[in-house]
């Protein structure tokens, strides 16, 4: 089986991949996983004044800060994982990542920001559930 779980350095993305752990490798089971990390773009005038390298480096670092905790979770687990970082629309970037690697699985955290936060799902996970055609898992 091959898992994505999409992480943005926040204890709801951490969550998705512990319940990987639980789920999948704890019962002996070695899904592929890839763990992506999507960063927001930088406006045209920011990036333009910053230069393409600095972009560059500031990209990398917020997705090196985002994907270390889950890096350390699944290294204590003993499982080797694909990384992948990307620029752009995090919701968009999700579901190509999923379907370019031909993804089985999507298990991604839900902040559920909201006046009842715990009622609603964050904006990213319902426009990944309006657009993927893989199957994703919430985990609160």
């Amino acid at each position: 089986m091959k898992i994505l779980i999409p992480v943005d350095g926040s204890a709801q993305s951490n969550r998705a991949a512990r319940f990987v752990i639980r789920q999948w490798l704890q019962r002996g089971d070695l899904p592929d996983l890839t763990v992506v990390h999507v960063d927001l773009p930088l406006s045209a005038h920011i990036g333009g004044y910053l230069g393409a390298e600095s972009v560059a480096q500031f990209h990398a670092r917020n997705s090196e800060l985002a994907l270390r905790p889950v890096r350390r979770l699944l290294a204590k687990a003993g499982h080797i994982h694909e990384e992948v970082m990307c620029v752009g629309d995090p919701a968009e970037e999700i579901v190509r990542v999923a379907t370019k690697g031909r993804h089985e699985l999507i298990a991604m955290g839900s902040h559920g920001r909201g006046a009842v936060g715990s009622m609603f799902l964050g904006s990213v996970v319902l426009k990944v559930l309006s657009r993927s055609k893989v199957p994703v898992v919430v985990v609160r």
